[in-house]
């Protein structure tokens, strides 16, 4: 008794951490003490030789299943109908308004790409779990979803009911996974996620890592709901995850969002591929009843596809500023999100080999926020009957390549074109130099016609250079020569970026001005000292560190000094006015731009974000702000202008 007792004592204690890890974003306690207490549960259950229903250890998974069991839902799970254009929309919504009397007002949430589940409680505990089926009748899968660590175990409401919900994976995860290397590529989120939730062996399903956001409650005993958003708050008070995007008005206003959402659905962590737009009113949409298929009161607005398939006709290696070469896939032309594609990446020969790609091959292709799609893999069985083998000289320059890990590179730093252009354009490039009117164009023509082969030549430009150059006039030689003395003061996070140092993007330029505060202090950097800077692990000190060492860029980087170039020194870490805290950054902005604004924000320690949520603590917005603001302000997010936003940091 002692012993149940005790065990009793920690489902409770392990529930509770759980939830709050996962549905709250808070760490109660440090996963020390967690693993601890999960440890001894683990032995008491296996010196008693059982284990309560609500216990965390069945989220690791269990024996496998022989096979799936069918169970009939309480209530029937209905498909909504689809919509892909806002005046089929506004139809539908004067329909609802029709006959509820008057205009109405809408839920809109996101539609999740995944799999839906379907959920039982009885007497506070989770007793089965079921695949949606045909909507009568779905498979039973619990001890797979008794894995997800998102789904409660046990909830405080006791009567009986169903909670529908998504079951997805998030798409940090599907590429944390892919990256591990094993010899099964996950093609996509949405199919990564159905494959684990429909294995037999739910050690598997555990080993993927799914979450579950709850959206509807299908059936319930003793209680009832008015209102979507009244539902909504009952599912957040049981412990549910529940999408933190739930927006409420009018049809206008709804489809005002829906612009909203397709514009940064590439920034979320997770795919959806639409919007579901219900009736607030859950008792005006019940009483608009049901076709044979859908019910009325709620339908869906479809995004265009992000995956289509095609057929792969070659594949040409592109060389970067580094040396490495990148296979680029040509395709047989195919619609894909209102754009003709005719090209597809690759990451490289590991990739063309794990994805079994080869001239010929059907491939399934994806596009989400980058304008050139990627290659998910093939669509045929086995091998390709033509494969691609890796390039032994490099297809622009001819030197020998060679392989440094999954990449391959030119070996020719010197005289390879396309190397120099991308160093010479990358440096020039916005978020580094920022020299106005340089691109990558100009940069081969000094590289063919002047024979421009470092970066210190451009401080050494004069206008006698540029004569009977084409595209070249007095006017725009002027320009340029002027934007090119305009750069000679940078920040020192855009130098060290603008440098070009391998695996240092902008964030961690950032990190390191802010760390080293002068370029003399960065040169001078030791590897504890890189350590111990956030996000700076082995990879990134090593790369820094052989910078320096290297004379050949070390001088280059003197010969810049002596030309004229002058980084800024930088505030240090010891003045991380933000430090900790989250801002989002909208509108039109009179001081600075919204990517210098968001400079500063990294720089004195905050994190500057794309989309506002309920973990933003400020929203700094200008003229003209739209959706962020409207968002801000309907979670309650502090607000700044522009003038206080730099009051705040003493700026």
């Amino acid at each position: 008794m002692d012993a149940e007792m005790r065990m009793r004592e920690l489902v409770t204690l392990l529930n509770k951490y759980a939830k709050a890890y996962y549905v709250e974003d808070a760490s109660p306690v440090s996963d020390a003490e967690y693993d601890a207490l999960f440890d001894e549960l683990l032995k008491l259950e296996s010196e008693t030789g059982f284990s309560l229903p609500d216990s965390p250890t069945h989220r690791v998974g269990g024996a496998p299943l022989s096979a799936f069991e069918e169970h009939a839902h309480i209530r029937r799970l209905w498909s909504l109908d689809k919509v892909k254009t806002f005046e089929d929309l506004r139809e539908w919504a004067a329909k609802c308004e029709a006959s509820g009397n008057g205009l109405q007002k809408y839920m809109l949430q996101y539609k999740f790409d995944g799999l839906t589940l379907n959920l039982t409680y009885e007497g506070g505990k989770l007793v089965y779990a079921a695949t949606r089926g045909n909507g009568i009748v779905g498979e039973g899968i619990l001890p797979q979803a008794r894995t997800i660590k998102s789904i409660p175990l046990s909830i405080p409401y006791q009567g009986k009911m169903e909670v529908r919900g998504e079951c997805y994976m998030r798409v940090s995860v599907l590429n944390e996974l892919n990256a591990q290397g094993g010899s099964e590529q996950l093609k996509n989120p949405r199919n990564a996620a159905a494959g684990a939730l429909r294995n037999l062996d739910p050690k598997v399903t555990a080993s993927r890592r799914l979450d579950f956001t709850a959206y509807d409650v299908g059936y319930i005993e003793g209680a009832e709901f008015g209102h979507q958003t009244e539902m909504l708050d009952f599912l957040r008070s049981n412990g549910f995850e529940v999408n933190e995007f739930a927006f409420v008005g009018g049809i206008d206003e709804v489809i005002n969002e829906i612009g909203a959402a397709e514009e940064r659905r590439f920034e979320l962590d997770y795919d959806i591929d639409g919007m579901v737009i219900k009736l607030n009113d859950m008792r005006l949409a019940e009483s608009l009843g049901y076709t044979d298929r859908f019910p009325r009161g709620a339908i869906a607005y479809k995004f265009a596809a992000q995956e289509q398939t095609t057929v792969v006709e070659d594949i040409t290696w592109e060389v970067g500023r580094t040396g490495k070469l990148t296979p680029l896939a040509h395709v047989e032309p195919v619609e894909l999100m209102g754009a003709t594609i005719r090209r597809a990446t690759l990451n490289n020969y590991d990739d063309i080999k794990r994805k079994r790609v080869g001239i010929g091959t059907r491939v399934f292709i994806r596009r989400s926020n980058d304008v050139i799609p990627e290659i998910l893999g093939s669509c045929d069985p086995g091998e390709p009957e033509n494969p691609v083998y890796p390039p032994e000289h490099c297809p622009f320059c001819g030197a020998h390549t060679e392989q440094r890990g999954a990449h391959i590179f030119c070996t020719n730093a010197l005289s390879c074109t396309p190397q120099i252009t991308a160093t010479l354009a990358h440096f020039a490039s916005r978020d580094a130099m920022d020299i106005e009117g340089f691109s990558e164009k100009t940069a081969e023509l000094l590289i063919n016609e002047l024979g421009i082969k470092s970066i210190p030549e451009l401080y050494e430009l004069k206008a006698a250079d540029f004569s009977g150059l084409a595209g070249f006039g007095e006017k725009k030689t002027a320009n340029l020569l002027e934007a090119i003395e305009g750069s000679k003061h940078p920040q020192l996070a855009a130098f060290i970026f603008a440098l070009g140092i391998p695996n240092v993007g902008i964030k961690t330029a950032r990190d390191l001005a802010a760390e080293f505060g002068s370029l003399v202090k960065f040169r001078a950097c030791t590897r504890e000292e890189l350590k111990g800077i956030s996000d700076v692990g082995e990879i990134v000190a090593d790369s820094i560190l052989t910078f320096w060492q290297d004379e050949r860029l070390s001088s280059q980087v003197d010969r810049l000094l002596q030309l004229g170039v002058a980084p800024q020194e930088a505030a240090t870490k010891t003045q991380d006015i933000l430090s900790g805290k989250t801002l989002v950054v909208t509108g039109t902005l009179a001081r600075m731009d919204r990517r210098s604004i968001e400079a500063l924000i990294e720089e004195l320690g905050g994190h500057a974000a794309g989309s506002v949520s309920r973990k933003t603590d400020y929203v700094v917005y200008g003229e003209n702000a739209g959706s962020k603001l409207d968002k801000a302000r309907q979670l309650g997010v502090a607000l700044l202008t522009e003038d206080e936003f730099f009051e705040m940091v003493n700026r």
